[in-house]
């Protein structure tokens, strides 16, 4: 009995193989489901995020004509906003001289997240996955 080699046989490995994809087939759903989480989190966070930004700017900078002013005076664009905002968000926003009401809505315009998630984390978001996805939000100036 002293012939039989060192080593693993073809059986062993196959069934280490077997059981490794087994692993694999079970965490990857659950990998998956967790980055697109994130990025719906992510994208939620960055609405609100440049929302609660222009609503500062407006405060601290004020407001000339139907603009809102970043700190040269001049209108407020969305890189003032926020530091690294990449270009799949846009904005719009209307301001009302007479009451000093801001209707503003931002979008994510990449088709990339899930909307659905989006909304659960941030309600006042709208949109449909492949769309873009939007969030609308009004202050007033005081």
């Amino acid at each position: 009995m002293k012939n039989r080699k060192r080593g693993f046989s073809l059986v062993e490995l196959l069934i280490v193989l077997a059981v490794i994809a087994a692993l694999v087939a079970t965490i990857t759903p659950v990998a998956m489901n967790a980055i697109k989480k994130s990025k719906a989190t992510q994208v939620a966070q960055n609405l609100k995020t440049l929302a609660t930004a222009l609503e500062n700017s407006a405060y601290v900078n004020g407001v000339q004509g139907n603009k809102i002013l970043n700190g040269e005076y001049t209108s407020v664009s969305i890189g003032d906003l926020g530091r690294d905002i990449s270009s799949d968000y846009t904005m719009d926003y209307t301001l009302t001289t007479t009451t000093g009401k801001v209707a503003a809505i931002f979008y994510y315009n990449k088709g990339d997240v899930d909307a659905k998630m989006v909304n659960e984390i941030l309600p006042e978001a709208t949109g449909s996955t492949g769309n873009p996805i939007h969030y609308d939000y009004e202050f007033s100036i005081y």
